[in-house]
């Protein structure tokens, strides 16, 4: 296409460099066209350099040098930004996904099986001299879930250190613990009143140390969780601003072009335009969809999972409580209170068993996104009512003086509150083993958005920086 007058290169005279202006000395030894005579001395000698290249620079072949470099450099800056930024984005989802969830499942964990353990070890109190291999069996994997779990967190060196205080309190206390209910055991094979002793004494640890403690380092290893889940989602603002410069730019260099040579397309300037925009269109859409991925195994699966676990845990409590109530014989009351206060907490104060109330359940009803998430909490909450009535059944009956009927209405096989307590017990764990499902769903759908765009951030802005300076440089090949 043919080029103005004005724009058409023009050969330097001999002995002149590309682009220099021609003429002859003018005063203070400067050429006419206005080049700078060589300076003397190291300062001088600087200055002038930056002269000529300013001056280069104003030439067409100077500028069009200048602007490739500008352009290639903005490339490969955006690019580098890019996968800095995402780089810790995906390492933050992985770290969701593979280290901080499954630690704050662990925490939770070991806060239900010493919250178990407690609630079998008076049940088998309860059950005498004989006690049932179940729940002796029960009590020995909830122990032994407890102990792995604390061994299993204690090797990890990025716990914090309010998680480490926490696991070895837990560390120190639970073989005391399980000493003091071998004592109560083997009192009560005896038939001596002093098992009720040590059993009280081993159900007060566990309740004002032990379970305090666990529920110190679930909170601590929660809140890694929730700070993963931040840098995860956190928007990447520098890498989205350079690209929409380096953008702009190269519009503005081919506008430039278009204005100074008529050229509608430049193959490589449109090149690198392409790679910048599908580089920025990637990080935006990318990052937005892992973003909402996060956001959903967040919001439907690990605050889900933490009502469902707290639901859990004061539900175990309460059933530690009522038998304990009946281990005291006739002097509960202490155990009733707690007992009302935990039913409190799942249904709320004044329980009038309506969804949408207060409550943990109701909580974990709320957050359920699918009917499968909500079918076994609604049979929780049913059980839960069964499990109430039953009891005061059984608290009447103690109070009348009928201990042993009483007895039967809490241990018993069918029509008793351990039934009731099953179905919610089994209920919950339904409901737990689907929302850790929909969590991991989720949450590896966020992670597989963000895979990739580190590596594909290098690639495109390696492109976009080549096509710029291959473009430019057929533009500078007129000149030669």
């Amino acid at each position: 296409m043919a080029q103005s007058t004005a724009d058409r290169p023009v050969a330097p005279p001999d002995g002149a460099a590309e682009g220099e202006p021609t003429g002859g000395p003018g005063p203070l030894g400067r050429r006419s066209g206005g080049a700078p005579a060589a300076a003397s001395g190291g300062g001088a000698g600087r200055a002038g350099v930056l002269r000529r290249f300013r001056w280069a620079a104003a030439t067409e072949p100077g500028g069009l040098r200048l602007t490739a470099a500008v352009l290639a450099v903005a490339a490969v800056l955006f690019g580098a930004v890019a996968c800095w930024q995402m780089a810790q984005r995906a390492e933050a989802a992985d770290g969701v996904v593979e280290r901080s969830q499954p630690l704050s499942a662990d925490a939770a964990k070991v806060h239900r099986a010493l919250a178990d353990a407690g609630t079998t070890a008076s049940a088998g109190f309860l059950a005498g001299g004989d006690e049932p291999r179940e729940l002796r069996r029960r009590y020995d994997r909830d122990v032994a879930d407890a102990s792995r779990l604390l061994t299993k967190a204690a090797s990890n060196s990025e716990s914090s250190p309010s998680a480490r205080r926490q696991i070895s309190k837990l560390n120190q206390q639970l073989p005391v613990y399980t000493g003091l209910v071998e004592a109560a055991r083997a009192n009560n094979r005896q038939g001596l009143p002093l098992g009720g002793a040590y059993l009280r004494h081993a159900n007060d640890k566990l309740r004002t140390e032990m379970l305090p403690a666990a529920r110190k380092l679930y909170t601590a290893e929660t809140a890694r969780l929730n700070a993963d889940y931040a840098a995860a989602r956190a928007w990447p603002w520098l890498a989205m601003g350079l690209g929409v410069a380096v953008v702009a730019a190269l519009g503005w260099a081919q506008r430039r072009e278009y204005r100074r040579t008529n050229r509608v397309v430049s193959p490589g300037l449109a090149g690198a335009t392409a790679a910048s925009l599908a580089l920025l269109v990637w990080l935006s859409a990318g990052h937005a969809v892992a973003r909402a991925q996060l956001d959903t195994s967040d919001v439907r699966g690990a605050r889900s999972l933490q009502a469902l676990n707290a639901a859990w845990i004061g539900a175990l409590q309460a059933r530690g409580d009522e038998n304990m109530a009946m281990v005291a014989r006739g002097a509960g009351e202490e155990y009733e209170r707690s007992f009302r206060r935990e039913v409190a907490g799942l249904v709320g104060k004044a329980p009038d068993w309506r969804e949408g109330t207060a409550g943990r359940l109701n909580e974990a009803l709320r957050l359920a996104d699918d009917e499968r998430g909500r079918k076994p909490v609604r049979a929780v909450r049913k059980a839960l009512r069964e499990w109430d009535e039953r009891h005061a059944e059984a608290r009447e009956r103690d109070a009348g003086g009928s201990y042993d009927a009483a007895l039967t209405m809490v241990i018993g096989e069918k029509g008793s509150t351990r039934e009731s307590f099953e179905r919610v017990d089994a209920g919950l764990a339904e409901a737990s083993a689907h929302e850790q499902r929909e969590f991991e769903r989720a949450a590896e759908g966020g992670r597989g958005a963000l895979a990739g765009l580190p590596l594909g951030a290098v690639v495109l802005a390696v492109l976009g920086a080549g096509a710029a300076l291959w473009g430019i440089g057929r533009r500078l090949a007129e000149y030669r």
